[in-house]
């Protein structure tokens, strides 16, 4: 067979595993000499920092240039299920961080906020705490002009209760209680703990002793867990850090990004663990990441012939 067919062929294998869900290149990563198998990486996480970086971009001309208000959006954006990310983003929109801080001291101001814009708190019958909320954010209607959304743009069935969205507005509403220099304590992460320090926000007592609208379950975590700080860790912080880096000229913040991911705990998710099964196990975050934007961008669009782990396969052969 010629060089050319050779190579048809090859790339028809690795197209067949694509369009399967499977990763064909997966054993060639595998056994890649580790220079090149860590340059590789660098590379693919380079490119989905860079695609994310768009996304932070954008948010920066939606807050008219403050980073703050930036931080913010990227907060909701991270902090639910992909559900509801809409309905999260279209909540921090409607109640601006600069109002949030205005009214951080005051007793149940930040949840009556929270709660009374994005129209959960249709979901409750009377008590003196419920009313107690909506009769503060009537008044906050009054004195900021806000608007509630519909209750109908949550997803509240088929959520897992860590991830549901009054345990997760709950603890937001914790989070930027703490202080009014969250931005500037973001940048400052470097380490897992500097994340899980400020992340793992606890919800008050009344959101986890009253039943959950529209689930069973029973479990109902007041505290964010490690494992979703992690997720925040590298879809917020080390994204934030490194397009604040790059957007500023700071060679360091966009550094510190980069050193965070490798001091994170790579993910547990069903793209790792397709991986997993050719032999593929990330050490950290900085792995995880340039293999799921290997699978997600590539692999699981047959994008064989753009592929930088097929063009190495091609060649070798």
């Amino acid at each position: 067979m010629s060089e050319h067919g050779e190579q048809t062929r090859l790339l028809e294998q690795l197209l067949k595993g694509a369009e399967s869900g499977s990763v064909a290149c997966g054993s060639f990563l595998a056994n890649l000499d580790p220079l090149n198998r860590s340059q590789l990486y660098t590379d693919l996480l380079f490119a989905r920092l860079e695609r994310k970086m768009r996304l932070v971009e954008q948010l920066f001309q939606d807050s008219d240039g403050c980073w703050n208000q930036t931080f913010y959006l990227l907060y909701f954006r991270t902090l639910g299920d992909r559900q509801n990310q809409e309905a999260y983003l279209e909540l921090a929109h409607r109640v601006p961080y600069r109002i949030l801080l205005r009214e951080r001291t005051t007793p149940h101001g930040i949840e009556a906020m929270l709660f009374g814009a994005s129209g959960l708190l249709d979901h409750y019958q009377e008590s003196p705490f419920i009313n107690t909320l909506r009769a503060e954010f009537a008044h906050y209607t009054a004195k900021y002009g806000l608007e509630a959304m519909s209750p109908k743009r949550w997803v509240l069935r088929e959520v897992r209760p860590a991830n549901h969205p009054i345990l997760r507005l709950a603890q937001a509403a914790a989070l930027f209680r703490q202080d009014e220099f969250l931005m500037r304590r973001t940048l400052a992460c470097r380490t897992e703990r500097d994340v899980r320090q400020i992340f793992c926000s606890e919800a008050t007592p009344y959101w986890c002793s009253t039943p959950l609208p529209g689930t069973t379950h029973e479990e109902r975590p007041r505290r964010l867990g490690a494992f979703k700080a992690n997720i925040i860790g590298i879809n917020l912080v080390a994204v934030l850090q490194f397009a604040y880096g790059v957007l500023t000229g700071s060679d360091s913040q966009r550094d510190h990004a980069l050193s965070l991911l490798e001091r994170l705990p790579a993910e547990d998710n069903r793209y790792m663990r397709i991986w997993a099964a050719s032999g593929i196990r990330p050490h950290d975050a900085f792995e995880s990441q340039a293999l799921l934007q290997l699978i997600t961008e590539l692999c699981l669009v047959q994008g064989c012939s753009q592929c930088p782990v097929a063009r190495r396969i091609l060649h070798a052969r």
